[in-house]
């Protein structure tokens, strides 16, 4: 994803435009000697620093403020970006409804920041102080407090464990697979059983289950333990099913070009056993089939004897 990497003097820029729609506001008190006080409060975490740099403007247009340290007791929130307001709603819903300003609002100036990753400058002291700071703000969004003792270092171990589990779109077979040549060898080869993990990309849960991969080699042959890292790199990343099926396929023969390759995954899905429907026992059997296990019917019932025994 593109970064948009905003500088001191940006966000500098950003808040005095927000204090200047806040004076923009209070043209009742315009002339008078005590204007209207703006309570502001900042959305944690990076909406802190947002409020101090739009307090900071505001006393520079010479209007009174503070900052408060409960979003109740506040007039006005300041948040650091607003992508779909869902933020926006929450404090709204909990709090009462308030003006809310951000240095960057994606929805008003969608063109330009969409499909962009925003950093702030406060953000850029650690690498991963973006993404972490989204995880606290859904842990808040839902109804807890990422201050708490069991929940601060969560956001950061969400992080790592992503890297983990979407490692696979650093990644290409092409780039790990050795290729070598094949002796004469023509009759299917199965490696059944193999167990993976994948997460769903409608609901971002997890999906995990069992893998048969054959192929039947032409020229060339790769090893069996590849046939498992080839599904591995496609499962860690966002998924249907349907599509890591083919994807498994499309690579092996794009690798070796066999006389044909098969992929069968057999899965459980959270999204079916933990919310919706909540069918606890429930199995997704999806296929993708190439040349001979395609055009074969023989071929075809000869594989799913071999994964059945």
């Amino acid at each position: 994803m593109e970064k948009e990497n905003l500088s001191w003097d940006d966000v500098n820029a950003r808040a005095l435009v927000v204090a200047q729609m806040l004076q923009n506001s209070d043209r009742r008190n315009e002339g008078e000697a005590d204007q209207h006080i703006f309570s502001l409060y900042g959305i944690p975490r990076g909406g802190i620093f947002a409020a101090l740099l739009v307090s900071g403007a505001l006393c520079e247009l010479g209007i009174h403020n503070v900052i408060e340290e409960e979003p109740q007791d506040a007039n006005v929130y300041i948040d650091d970006v607003i992508d779909t307001g869902a933020t926006l709603h929450h404090y709204n819903t909990t709090y009462g409804i308030r003006p809310f300003f951000a240095l960057v609002d994606k929805r008003e100036r969608g063109i330009y920041f969409k499909g962009k990753w925003i950093t702030f400058p406060w953000e850029r002291a650690t690498s991963d102080e973006g993404p972490v700071e989204n995880v606290r703000r859904l842990i808040e969004y839902i109804g807890d407090d990422p201050e708490r003792e069991g929940l601060i270092e969560t956001p950061k171990r969400v992080i790592e464990s992503y890297k983990k589990l979407f490692g696979g779109y650093g990644q290409k077979p092409k780039d790990i697979i050795k290729v070598f040549e094949n002796d004469n060898y023509d009759e299917m080869i199965v490696v059944k059983n193999i167990e993976f993990y994948s997460t769903c990309e409608h609901h971002m849960l997890p999906f995990y289950g069992k893998a048969h991969i054959a192929y039947i080699p032409a020229q060339k042959i790769i090893g069996i333990s590849k046939l498992a890292r080839i599904l591995e790199i496609y499962a860690r990343r966002l998924q249907i099913q349907e599509r890591l099926c083919q994807q498994v396929t499309e690579a092996i023969d794009n690798l070796i070009r066999p006389f044909g390759s098969a992929c069968i995954l057999e899965a459980q899905h959270f999204c079916m056993t933990a919310r919706g429907i909540e069918k606890q026992s429930s199995i997704v059997t999806t296929s993708s089939l190439t040349g001979s296990f395609k055009n074969s019917t023989e071929t075809r019932d000869e594989l799913i004897n071999i994964i059945r025994k």
